[in-house]
């Protein structure tokens, strides 16, 4: 209802009404039934509501309303209503105007004529305050100061028009879909005819432009940096924080920071290290800001244009260098935050690639210094710890933490996070790089590495936990991936295992079968022939104590030297030493000892013959030293010629040969490990580290040593150089064999192949064990040709056809 009624009861002129209507609420109507409908009502009520169905039909009710009739408003009315609203709506929107005291409002059938009323008072207040602006006296980043002070009365009028013409909006502007809300029509007009005006837009960019301009320079807080965050909350009102703000930050920090990194790159004042850690000061700037001014979801984006303006151009250089420097200093934040550079500008692979190449150059360095080869695999090991470390926790892509529940914690704790995988190229390129730099250097890296298990299984853990001293020897297992020379690796391997059964020098069975298990599963099928070795050793031993006993049963005293014998007898094929054409002459009681236990051993097993070996024989004899008696831990050889000392205290280097038939590569190492060692149990004349056919050898009575029991024979378990030469001048021998019976093989099964196929098929035959030369298979193929087990196709010569 259009109509106005005075509150029920009130009196007066029908002025006074006029002015109450005006002012008041409009009051509301109460309807009432008369007397008896009252009292029926009373009377109900105070029954219960315990009515019989003669008063429920008792027939229509009528409904009367009480007070003054209601009187039409005037149009006068109406019109002055009318201008009040105008006037107001002008006031609101006038910057100079404080405007009359406002009281409500609404609208009588003229919300078309207001809705444009209000169009043309914003039309008018958006122009005044774009001349405004664009006349204001201050310039640059002062400028943007007056700017977010008219955003922000703007945006305070605009929320007291809204208040206004609450009237206006909920009801005429609501049931016209066409027409915009009132505050969407005036932050439209504002932003299209202020912000977005041609003078107004280069201003806010001007003015952003040279603050940040000013604060990357000084590297300080500029004065107003203050006002940055009201003019991104009055743009984010109005959309236009993205395509005005926004892009043109980003656009300042590109080509400020593109500038800055030629200007550096020109200057040659940085190295790639300190090149680097500007950059990350930078960044971190570029952060600090953005977080203080800026929207939250721009700050990454902030970081990344100024990091990319950085490193573009320069990713090679500081790959190369920087990282060279920054893995000599063994640190792992650095090698984390340069890949975190590198990936966020795309530059892995570069990084990658310069990782596998100074890993190369290190591996090739340790495995080419040939004066420092008892060092190369202890390098080796440290390096490949630290290389695999960097891999582990610095080369790897972060993955976001899981978001937690609100609910309330649950009883038990949750499970850590698994650690991000490692990124896989450089996991295959440190692989690559590892074999690429063993290449440089044949046989040796293998070789040097058996011998470096040699000496950790003959050490022993040291105190050290097995779960500590197993992961030691995997850490040199897993370098003997990286070899193709397996063959060498097993054959000084199974060299040096001998020796440490035979002479007693193994730490661990138990370790010595797990690392040959290893290998037999993991590495080579071959090495499961060294299981052998210990069936041998477990034979002798119940062997040798069937022997003893026997000779017990027959009278032997436990005074018999032959009581003190030990025997390992040994199958020739399980054990990797050639047999010896001389030997050493034992003395009487030894040989004649030994031929009671040939008697035995031939009687036992007829049809075998026995091949006395004395090289890795051992003794323990007893000597007399002016400081007191000591036991001697020797080997068979040393045993022999400090036997001679018994008759005589002088003898001479020709005497000794010629009563112990040693050649002198044998005799001489032996002499030098009596009287040129730590240990001088006899007196070389003259002094000297060197041995000679002309030297005079005396029993050394002064000896001493805090020990009762001492050990002088640990030149037994050393690799000679002589013995290294055969074991080299061994292997080369079996892969020519190998060669020929895989190329012979091969043509047997294909009859004709061209000499690349060839080449392929035998490489792929034999690399499970070694990877040969090209110029040794052209060379064996050559042999095969001179044997006539392969002759050359008479039309083309790189053919090669088998001969049945």
């Amino acid at each position: 209802m259009t109509d106005r009624a005075a509150p029920a009861g009130r009196g007066g002129s029908p002025a006074e009404h006029e002015r109450y209507n005006r002012s008041a609420s409009p009051p509301r109507k109460i309807a009432r039934r008369d007397a008896a409908s009252d009292a029926a009502s009373a009377s109900s009520s105070r029954l219960g509501g315990a009515t019989d169905a003669a008063t429920d039909r008792r027939g229509p009710i009528v409904l009367k309303v009480v007070g003054h009739p209601i009187a039409p408003v005037p149009p006068s009315v109406n019109e002055a209503d009318y201008a009040l609203v105008r006037r107001t709506i002008r006031a609101l929107l006038n910057p100079r105007e404080q405007g009359p005291s406002l009281r409500p409002v609404s609208d009588a059938g003229r919300g078309e004529g207001l809705y444009d009323a209000v169009k043309l008072d914003l039309e008018r207040c958006v122009g005044d305050v774009e001349r405004a602006l664009v006349n204001e006296e201050r310039k640059s980043v002062e400028w943007l100061v007056p700017f977010t002070e008219a955003c922000a009365w703007f945006e305070k009028q605009v929320g007291l028009l809204q208040s206004l013409l609450a009237h206006l909006d909920t009801l005429y502007v609501a049931e016209r879909p066409s027409l915009p809300s009132l505050k969407q029509l005036t932050y439209t007009m504002f932003r299209d005819s202020v912000i977005m005006s041609a003078r107004v837009t280069q201003a806010i960019i001007t003015g952003i432009t040279d603050w940040l301009e000013w604060e990357r320079t000084n590297r300080a807080q500029h004065a107003l940096r203050a006002t940055l965050p009201l003019l991104v909350r009055h743009l984010s009102a109005h959309g236009l924080y993205a395509d005005t703000l926004e892009s043109t930050y980003l656009t300042c920090t590109h080509a400020f920071y593109t500038a800055e990194s030629n200007t550096l790159a020109a200057g040659g004042t940085l190295s790639a290290r300190d090149f680097l850690q500007h950059v990350h000061a930078r960044s971190l700037e570029e952060a600090e800001r953005a977080r203080a001014v800026l929207l939250p979801g721009s700050v990454a984006g902030v970081q990344d244009a100024a990091e990319s303006a950085l490193l573009t151009g320069r990713l090679q250089w500081l790959a190369t260098d920087a990282l060279e420097v920054l893995m000599g200093d063994r640190k792992a934040e650095p090698l984390q935050r340069m890949y975190g550079l590198f990936k966020k500008v795309d530059g892995l692979k570069v990084l990658s690639a310069a990782f596998k190449l100074y890993v190369q150059k290190i591996v090739k360095g340790i495995v080419t210094d040939k004066e420092h080869d008892d060092e190369m695999v202890p390098k080796l090991l440290e390096f490949k710890a630290f290389a695999d470390k960097v891999v582990a926790q610095c080369f790897v892509d972060e993955v976001p933490a899981p978001s937690q529940p609100t609910a309330s914690p649950p009883k038990t704790p949750a499970p850590t996070a698994p650690a991000p995988p490692p990124n896989r190229d450089f996991q295959y390129n440190l692989q690559d790089a590892f074999r690429a730099g063993f290449k440089a250097r044949r046989n040796t890296p293998a070789e040097m590495l058996a011998k470096h298990m040699d000496r950790a299984l003959r050490r022993g853990q040291k105190g050290r936990g097995d779960a500590a001293f197993a992961a030691e020897l995997d850490a040199v297992l897993a370098l003997y991936r990286y070899t193709d020379d397996m063959d060498v690796f097993r054959a000084f391997y199974q060299r040096a295992l001998a020796k440490r059964l035979l002479l007693g020098r193994s730490a661990s069975d138990d370790f010595e079968r797990a690392v040959l298990k290893t290998l037999k599963e993991q590495y080579d099928p071959e090495f499961g022939t060294s299981d052998n070795m210990f069936t041998d050793l477990a034979l002798s031993r119940d062997l040798m104590r069937e022997f003893l006993e026997q000779r017990r049963r027959r009278g032997g005293t436990d005074g018999d030297s032959i009581q003190k014998l030990t025997v390992m007898v040994l199958q020739r094929s399980n054990w990797p030493f050639s047999a010896r054409k001389t030997d050493v002459d034992l003395p009487r009681w030894m040989q004649d000892d030994l031929g009671s236990y040939t008697e035995y051993y031939k009687k036992k097993h007829q049809g075998r013959k026995l091949d006395w070996d004395h090289a890795l024989g051992t003794a323990t004899l007893k000597a007399r030293f002016k400081g007191g008696e000591k036991e001697l831990s020797v080997s068979l050889y040393q045993a022999v010629i400090l036997l001679l000392f018994n008759e005589d205290e002088t003898i001479a280097y020709a005497d000794i040969k010629a009563q112990t038939r040693l050649d002198d590569g044998e005799l001489g190492r032996t002499l030098q490990s009596l009287a040129c060692g730590k240990k001088r149990v006899l007196k070389k004349e003259p002094a000297g580290k060197e041995v000679n056919a002309t030297d005079v050898f005396r029993f050394n009575g002064d000896f001493t040593d805090a020990r009762f029991q001492v050990h002088i024979n640990s030149i037994q378990a050393k690799e000679t150089a002589e013995e290294t030469r055969r074991t080299q001048s061994s292997i080369e021998a079996d892969r020519k064999h190998a060669l020929d019976a895989a190329i012979v093989r091969v043509m047997k099964g294909k009859k004709e192949l061209h000499y690349e196929q060839l080449k392929t098929a035998t490489i792929e035959a034999v690399r499970k064990h070694f990877v040969p030369e090209v110029g040794m298979i052209k060379q064996r193929i050559q042999g095969l040709v001179e044997l006539e087990y392969l002759r050359r196709d008479e039309e083309d010569m790189n053919r090669y056809i088998y001969v049945a």
